[in-house]
């Protein structure tokens, strides 16, 4: 049986950040344009993170029970390291969702926007058959895309609309970093996996792009957010701040830049997270200060 330390590691709390900055950001929006409900933040918060460790821990079962953490580096794998029975990490996973669902449902019942609900259903669909099925589309080479959708755009743009019940453009403008931010963590992770998922049939982007190209992806993913932080002051002139955020990049950058493998890149994970959670507080101070 897992120990309660054990389950913490296999939830991976070093990705919840991407859970977490969606929905800060979107609250900046929502302050931004003097319609903050912060209950309703507080919920948002609740429904990210309870996606972010179901996610987790069902990646976990469906990659434990198909073999594919047999070997891998990185976070704790409860099923693969055969620290708990694959059926006790998928009713955690299925827990996360239903708290999740209940979560996002009383969301929906405030604001009575009930096309809200099939929103929801996809993300949890999402989230499901990242890994799980028989057709998992994070082996083919699609986890980026839905990360960047569900950690970037759906997540901010939901978290200003149930606070708002409007959606300003400044929404979406603000979840492009965001989810590009969130992919830098994905892309960084499949990097330091990507000698033991291709040969277990996993293609992650990684796999597809190769070692080289998907370094400069991952360079990519953190120069952009920067860029679009200046992008965004002719409109929102303190979202500029984000950009102070700069030095955090330094490090990542040159570890994988610089040609870094298997768990040397664990520490490019750490500070990936921590980029994100610094640029997503001066993007959310940036975009609260539009109140002033």
């Amino acid at each position: 049986m897992a120990s309660p330390s054990q389950w913490i590691a296999g939830a991976r709390p070093r990705t919840l950040p991407a859970a977490v900055v969606p929905v800060a950001v979107g609250t900046g929006v929502a302050i931004g344009h003097d319609g903050a409900v912060w209950w309703r933040a507080l919920l948002a918060l609740f429904v990210a993170l309870a996606l972010q460790v179901g996610v987790n821990y069902a990646n976990d079962y469906s990659d434990g029970v198909r073999g594919t953490d047999d070997e891998r580096v990185g976070p704790m794998r409860l099923v693969g390291s055969g620290a708990a029975a694959p059926r006790e990490v998928l009713s955690a996973a299925l827990g996360c969702f239903l708290a999740a669902a209940a979560a996002g449902l009383t969301l929906v019942v405030a604001t009575r926007a009930w096309w809200l609900l099939l929103i929801g259903a996809v993300a949890i669909a999402a989230a499901w058959f990242y890994t799980g099925g028989s057709r998992p589309y994070g082996y083919r080479a699609l986890g980026e895309v839905s990360v960047f959708v569900f950690f970037g755009l759906v997540a901010v743009a939901g978290t200003v609309f149930v606070q708002l019940e409007r959606l300003p453009w400044t929404a979406l403008a603000a979840s492009v970093p965001v989810g590009l931010l969130a992919c830098a963590m994905l892309v960084v992770n499949n990097l330091r996996d990507i000698v033991t998922d291709g040969p277990a049939g996993k293609r992650t982007m990684a796999v597809v792009l190769g070692d080289r190209r998907t370094r400069s992806l991952y360079a990519l993913c953190l120069t952009l957010p920067l860029l679009a932080a200046v992008a965004l002051t002719p409109w929102e002139p303190f979202a500029g701040l984000a950009v102070l955020a700069a030095p955090f990049a330094i490090a990542p950058v040159k570890t994988v830049g610089q040609g870094a493998n298997g768990p040397a890149l664990i520490a490019a994970l750490q500070q990936t997270g921590r980029l994100q959670l610094v640029y997503g507080l001066l993007l959310t101070t940036g975009l609260a200060l539009s109140a002033l």
